[in-house]
């Protein structure tokens, strides 16, 4: 899976606490290999974001996304639960 990166998500990951980078590269990778993998708990957004998906890094942080063809992703945002608004 190739992933995109909108500007907005590269300024909110340099601000992702040292102590969870690892975890963000490890649930990149792993969706790099499989978006729906279990592990990633991926879903459909609704309300304002009908059309985004999220999935987790561990409890707290979310990445929202969408999918742009069968093979590419395109990463909108991450962030706790504060994304969403």
């Amino acid at each position: 899976m190739e992933i995109l990166y909108t500007a907005r998500f590269a300024r909110e990951a340099r601000r992702v606490p040292k102590h969870l980078r690892k975890l963000v590269e490890e649930s990149v990778e792993l969706f790099r290999e499989n978006p729906l993998d279990p592990r990633l708990g991926t879903h459909k957004l609704r309300g304002g974001l009908r059309g985004f998906l999220s999935f987790s890094i561990g409890h707290r942080y979310r990445i929202i996304f969408e999918f742009i063809g069968k093979s590419k992703a395109l990463f909108h945002s991450i962030g706790d639960h504060s994304t969403y608004d």
